[in-house]
């Protein structure tokens, strides 16, 4: 069955406010630090809507991916069946992909800008320390330079003049490639940035490589998960899409040759990136719907739901296939969902934990340090784990240690993403003796007693 408002933002926060997911901040807000300050008084709860924005016309959204349950009622699942979900649906598009559909126009150009001012867009500035109003949560739309191949991801781009960006394009990421080939040829590479979009269409541009090569059209994604294909816009000044669906559409080039200063910015890692001379992309025109709403995410757990969801979905699948003893996988929040990964296993052997772990690096580069617990313990609960870790981690036997491998650039403990990786089996020995069983308790309705209070 369609499900519209996951890939259009109007629709979601009409959903959102009918699930109880939703707070309207009616006051006016000033999108320097304030906005965001106000929005991190709900983190973690109601996705907060921002009505007046100083100085600006358009609403600002926040905080669409820190409750994993309000996205669970979006998705229309339970809450442990979250991953899953999102797992099914990339794992369909992998055989039987609904593919975008290119149309003329779209409401994402229902009004076509007369001129490039993104000083009249409602960017805000978040951070006490960040070098300026960032572009955070667009959608990038590129082709590959010889494949005509498309690709989604997002990329933080710091707002430096009224028709100019500044960006960090991470190594190793398909765009990246895209640009590094354009430019050895002298030329942009054209792109989209598509702001303001449904969680499905976010979801499909995080997917990490390993699911979705190089090589495939993952917006292809999208369509999976809403049950209906992405619908895709033609562009006025480039030959690359926009989302149809999207609130604001920034066309846009980068720069070959072109380096200008970017940063400071919070970024994931709850540190500042740092200023350094990065990417200069040129926005050709901006198109937007009538009465949009600019969607802004903050670095914390928005960050490390939405990447931890889509990870945790992707190692669970590859790594299950290898090591059947894996009952579940989950990127802790203390982790910036991206660096600690706990697997849960229901033991068959022994040593098969020390396996789960090494999978689960291969699986997913970034991360630094993985976790192996029994199935007895919440993977989710933080304390639980640390119980697992006093009581069944042997330093002696259960650490592995992998020196020198490629993690993540963005986290300030490696050299440039080159460091040590952990893995610590906290699972119980095998066959579990009698020393290691978990002491239990009756479960018992306290609904029928009578209790004073």
């Amino acid at each position: 069955m369609p499900r519209p408002f996951l890939t259009d933002l109007g629709a979601c926060i009409e959903q959102l406010a009918a699930n109880g997911d939703l707070v309207r901040v009616r006051s006016e807000v000033d999108p320097v630090h304030q906005l965001a300050g106000v929005a991190y008084a709900f983190e973690g709860r109601e996705v907060v809507l921002c009505e007046r924005v100083k100085g600006q016309a358009f609403p600002v959204l926040v905080g669409l991916y820190w409750n994993r349950a309000a996205l669970a009622r979006l998705f229309g699942c339970a809450l442990r069946d979250l991953p899953f979900a999102i797992a099914d649906a990339v794992q369909e598009w992998q055989t039987r992909p609904i593919d975008p559909e290119v149309v003329d126009r779209g409401p994402a150009n229902e009004v076509i800008e007369p001129e490039v001012d993104l000083h009249k867009l409602p960017i805000p500035t978040h951070a006490l320390g960040d070098g300026g109003p960032y572009i955070d949560s667009a959608i990038v739309v590129a082709r590959d330079p010889d494949t005509g191949v498309r690709n989604a991801s997002i990329y933080r781009a710091l707002v430096v003049g009224p028709d100019r960006l500044t960006v960090q394009l991470d190594e190793g990421r398909h765009v990246r490639d895209y640009y590094e080939r354009a430019e050895k040829r002298g030329q942009p590479l054209e792109v989209t940035l598509n702001n303001g979009v449904g969680p499905a269409v976010h979801v499909a541009s995080i997917v990490p490589s390993s699911v979705a090569p190089i090589d495939k059209d993952e917006l292809g994604i999208a369509g999976n998960i809403a049950g209906e294909p992405l619908r895709l816009t033609r562009s006025q000044t480039v030959a690359v899409e926009g989302i149809a669906e999207a609130q604001f559409i920034l066309e846009c080039e980068m720069l070959p040759e072109a380096r200008e200063p970017e940063g400071p910015f919070a970024e994931v890692t709850g540190y500042y990136a740092g200023r350094a001379d990065r990417w200069t992309v040129r926005v050709k025109k901006i198109t937007r719907r009538k009465n949009p709403i600019w969607h802004t995410i903050l670095s914390g757990k928005e960050v490390f739901n939405s990447v931890g969801l889509v990870g945790e979905a992707a190692v669970y699948r590859l790594v299950s296939r290898q090591v059947r003893d894996v009952k579940a996988v989950y990127f802790s929040h203390g982790g910036c969902g991206f660096y600690h990964a706990v697997v849960q296993l229901k033991k068959s052997t022994e040593g098969i934990a020390k396996n789960a772990i090494l999978a689960t690096f291969a699986a997913f580069p970034s991360l630094k340090m993985v976790i192996a617990v029994d199935e007895d313990v919440d993977l989710t609960n933080a304390e639980d784990v640390e119980w697992a870790l006093a009581t069944r981690f042997r330093p002696e036997t259960g650490l592995i240690t992998i020196p020198f491998a490629r993690g993540h650039e963005l986290n300030p403990s490696t050299d440039k993403g080159l460091g040590m990786k952990i893995g610590i089996d906290a699972t119980a020995p095998f066959p579990r003796p009698r020393a290691f069983e978990r002491v239990k308790m009756a479960e018992v309705d306290v609904s029928q007693l009578e209790i004073v209070r």
